[in-house]
């Protein structure tokens, strides 16, 4: 693969692979989705930059824009950011999946009384948990989230986590609580966000380290996420590898509140060079086996 990605379908189809399968989409009720754009057209102090969304419509829309590009799972990935709200984007969520078949059934939770309750109350429906330090302003390792951790330890459900310092830094994110609630719970089954932009060595070393911890793409190696971050450490590509290989990296996109078109994802990830077999698993056969 040479020439400069620009269809989605065709990419899957030069792979020899049935499609893709993208762990890190969101969809989300319709006046919360307004107040997520809302941050990122006003470049909100999260956000950093100006951040121009390249997908704006109905989520009937969009998740025909993902079938268009033969996207065959993929999630919604709410996430709370204040008590009691947790349990009606979770609802929200369910009903979603419900309706749109490719979903995975996605769930979220949040350091308050009664988290470790209602997700054992969701551990055998919920495919996938969303949980976002930076946005949540929480630190992985609240003692209120510690029996939900372990909940969710013990079903072996994914998380797919937002922990790195990427856009912007807050007092919680980094790899340090991370490693700290991995030596509490060494079972989890994470996957890092955004490759752990910009701490990509320590997340790197978390996914190498723990056999339940991966990471996913997203907005990672695309020269709109590079310009903000840097550039992704060209040493680490071989390690990179060997993880995607094992089965530890998954496509990630953003979408749709991405600032250029879906393809671009991967571009970046066909420029990395590191061979067809690599886009094959992270593509689609690492986050087909995650979600089922």
């Amino acid at each position: 693969m040479t020439d400069p990605v620009t269809d989605p379908v065709a990419f899957a189809e030069v792979l020899g692979i049935p499609g893709l399968a993208d762990v890190h989409t969101h969809f989300l009720p319709p006046r919360v989705m307004a107040k997520v754009r809302d941050q990122f057209d006003a470049a909100g102090p999260l956000i950093g930059r100006p951040w121009p969304l390249h997908y704006r419509d109905s989520d009937e829309v969009l998740v025909e824009t993902l079938r268009s590009f033969g996207v065959r799972r993929f999630t919604a990935l709410p996430y709370a950011h204040k008590p009691d709200m947790a349990e009606f984007l979770n609802d929200w969520a369910a009903g979603f999946a419900a309706r749109v078949p490719e979903a995975a059934v996605c769930g979220t939770f949040f350091p308050e009384p009664g988290a470790a309750a209602y997700v054992a109350s969701r551990s055998e429906t919920v495919q996938v948990w969303k949980v976002h330090v930076q946005v949540g302003a929480f630190d992985v390792t609240d003692p209120l989230l510690d029996d939900a951790w372990g909940v969710v330890a013990d079903a072996g459900t994914p998380v797919v986590l937002h922990a790195g310092s990427g856009p912007v830094p807050t007092e919680h994110t980094g790899p340090g609580p991370v490693a700290e609630l991995l030596s509490r719970h060494p079972r989890l089954r994470l996957v890092i966000a955004h490759a752990g932009a910009p701490e990509y060595v320590e997340f790197l070393r978390l996914a190498e380290t723990y056999d339940r911890v991966g990471l996913d793409t997203t907005m990672a190696f695309t020269p709109f996420f590079e310009e903000m971050g840097g550039a992704y450490p060209r040493e680490l590509l071989p390690r990179l590898r060997d993880l995607g290989l094992a089965g530890k990296v998954h496509l990630g996109s953003d979408f749709p509140n991405i600032p250029y078109p879906y393809a671009v994802q991967l571009e970046a990830l066909e420029r990395l060079g590191l061979g067809e077999e690599w886009l094959r698993a992270v593509c689609w056969g690492n986050t087909a086996a995650l979600l089922g």
